[in-house]
């Protein structure tokens, strides 16, 4: 158990993809924690002292002292916890592509938005260009390898682990796009994360997202209309 001195504590929601990857990072290293469940809207006084700027999850706390955006906050537990269950390539060369991948995927996220809140008349379009990203994703990042870094999880594993729940958004949206006929090795991969030992223990509910989602694809489309 960690001394008091420098507890853990993770502000987060359960419904946030970035907040998720921390679960995963921090079960992976066995770090242990308190989780601090987050209502957006009325946030703690908490979560707006440790992320004045933001004010937003997920937040980790370390000794008091926080850490903010779940890219950054992935870096520093691979650096403060580096022996317990490696995340990241040793090769110099071979973390700088792993970081590569994981700021292309945090850079389209507007393709993914757009999905979840494209109108009736944008739905093809918006599937296609989610296609797409998700070939380059495949065919360039995956590869034949089982997982992104080759026979283990890594960090960009956590960092595209919010495609295991994209089912649940093709579902709101009412378009198929992450099918094994296209995608067959990135719907592969999707299988075999779920089924990681730390990652399968530790999955959102996936049912428990729909009612979200679909109470968010209609306030962001009100909003374009």
């Amino acid at each position: 158990m960690e001394e008091t001195s420098n507890k853990v504590i993770l502000f987060g929601t359960e419904a946030s993809p970035f907040a998720r990857r921390v679960i995963w990072a921090l079960k992976l290293k066995g770090v242990d924690y308190d989780y601090v469940e987050e209502d957006l809207s009325n946030k703690s006084p908490a979560l707006l002292h440790y992320n004045p700027i933001h004010k937003k999850v997920p937040v980790l706390v370390h000794a008091g002292k926080p850490v903010a955006e779940s890219a950054v906050i992935l870096e520093y537990i691979e650096e403060t916890w580096p022996n317990r269950t490696p995340l990241l390539p040793k090769d110099p060369y071979e973390r700088a592509v792993a970081r590569f991948w994981i700021a292309y995927g945090d850079q389209k996220g507007h393709v993914f938005h757009g999905f979840l809140t494209c109108l009736e008349e944008g739905k093809e379009q918006a599937a296609r260009d989610v296609l797409e990203t998700f070939k380059i994703i495949q065919d360039e990042a995956l590869g034949d390898k089982k997982f992104f870094g080759g026979n283990t999880l890594g960090l960009v594993d956590l960092c595209f682990g919010w495609l295991t729940s994209f089912e649940q958004v093709e579902r709101v949206v009412g378009v198929r796009v992450l099918e094994p006929a296209t995608l067959p090795r990135l719907h592969r991969w999707t299988r075999d994360f779920k089924e990681a030992p730390g990652i399968k223990e530790n999955l959102p509910d996936m049912e428990a997202q729909l009612p979200e989602l679909e109470s968010l694809r209609k306030h962001l489309v009100s909003s374009k209309s």
